[in-house]
């Protein structure tokens, strides 16, 4: 049975009809090595959270990141099946405490028109809390993973 996370993770992109994309993947895992405990604890923001949001959106390219500022932009994703429909989302983490208010999330997306522009329109409020909730519960299990296993020496 598939554990909340699973399913929170499922959910988000089963809302924004994308599925993982083909290449570049372990270009971004090469790129953004996971912190460690002690980066994270000399950050102005969340390390949990920071690593989180990068994990839940590995599947997209980054634009930019500002781990001091807290900020997570990444490139515009194009579902391979849904040619005329894009997304890009921001996350912005505001505090170094891990808690849910910290976290901004933002998505944006576009559906070209058949004059080849491509127009906002509207996100779901239920998109963005199950990216949220993802975001959430993947920087609970990277704090209990911390706390739980012992530090290497």
């Amino acid at each position: 049975m598939p554990n909340k996370f699973t399913t929170m993770a499922a959910a988000f992109l089963a809302c924004l009809t994308l599925t993982a994309c083909g290449g570049g993947s372990d270009e971004l895992v090469a790129r953004y090595e996971p912190l460690s405990m002690e980066d994270a604890e000399t950050l102005t923001i969340n390390g949990y959270l920071w690593q989180a949001s990068l994990d839940t959106l590995d599947f997209m390219s980054l634009s930019s990141t500002d781990a001091t500022g807290g900020v997570i932009l990444t490139d515009w994703y194009t579902n391979p099946r849904a040619q005329g429909d894009r997304s890009r989302i921001q996350v912005t983490i505001r505090d170094s405490r891990l808690r849910a208010d910290a976290l901004d999330v933002a998505v944006t997306r576009q559906l070209l028109n058949q004059s080849g522009d491509w127009i906002n329109v509207p996100v779901q409020q239920a998109t963005v809390a199950n990216l949220e909730d993802a975001i959430l519960v993947r920087a609970r299990q990277l704090r209990i993973r911390s706390v739980t296993t012992p530090a290497e020496e």
